[in-house]
């Protein structure tokens, strides 16, 4: 009887606060989560990276170079800032890129992006639509694929490629590849029609914090059809050879 007695205050014991938190909550008349209340995705985050500020040393085609994104928004609205360019040995901004994206999943891996390019350096600029996908594919390898309308029936397209080796908890080797392509030839901007250049590179950096790595590394850009032919008239190689000094770093 005692141990009847026991097992019936255990239970009890054990299934009152289960009960209460099955309630409602009162004036809302709810019934509230055992577990607490649910996990809140709609904070606004911001996040920014300098994925690349560089010094590329190859004689008298050496530039600095930048390339880096801003997002702010929640887990499922974003709006992205990203911007690249060069500055050559003359001061003048080459391939100046800036692109303002909405950004929504679609899967678990990747998100759709939706926007404007503007195109502002030393040339003439030249407005874009933008459409696109970014995010992780199989075996840690962020991809970004988007293509891009003008005026004029211009159009152009643009696939990004990168992945990072951890070699130590510090130590990260990143292979980077981009080549674009466009539908028509753009004198104004000194572009060919069909695949216009390519930029590959590999960088050794090392995080002395999380958010500050210095790098060292190599990359190799190569213009092709008529963009190369615009690219020896101004006076400039076709293929280069550069080494890479530059620092990566996040918020």
């Amino acid at each position: 009887m005692r141990r009847l007695t026991s097992s019936l205050v255990v239970v009890l014991a054990i299934g009152g606060p289960v009960s209460a938190g099955a309630q409602s909550d009162g004036a809302s008349g709810s019934i509230a989560a055992p577990y607490g209340a649910p996990v809140d995705d709609q904070r606004v985050y911001v996040h920014g990276v300098l994925e690349q500020f560089e010094y590329r040393a190859a004689g008298s085609d050496s530039v600095l170079r930048w390339d880096g994104e801003v997002w702010v928004g929640t887990d499922t609205n974003r709006l992205w800032v990203k911007s690249e360019g060069d500055v050559d040995r003359h001061g003048d901004i080459r391939d100046g890129r800036q692109e303002l994206l909405y950004d929504r999943p679609i899967t678990s891996f990747f998100d759709l992006q939706a926007g404007v390019r503007y195109d502002v350096d030393s040339l003439q600029d030249r407005a874009w639509v933008a459409f696109g996908v970014e995010g992780l594919a199989p075996h840690f390898v962020r991809l970004s694929a988007t293509v891009y309308g003008a005026d004029g029936g211009r159009f152009a397209a643009r696939v990004e490629a990168s992945h990072d080796a951890r070699i130590t908890q510090r130590l990260i080797l990143q292979t980077q590849f981009e080549i674009n392509a466009y539908s028509r030839d753009d004198l104004a901007r000194r572009i060919g029609s069909g695949i216009s250049d390519i930029d590959a590179g590999v960088r050794l950096r090392y995080e002395i914090r999380r958010k500050f790595a210095p790098y060292l590394g190599l990359s190799y850009q190569r213009t092709f059809s008529q963009t190369a032919q615009y690219a020896r008239a101004a006076g400039e190689s076709v293929r280069t050879l550069s080494l890479l000094i530059g620092i990566r770093s996040w918020f």
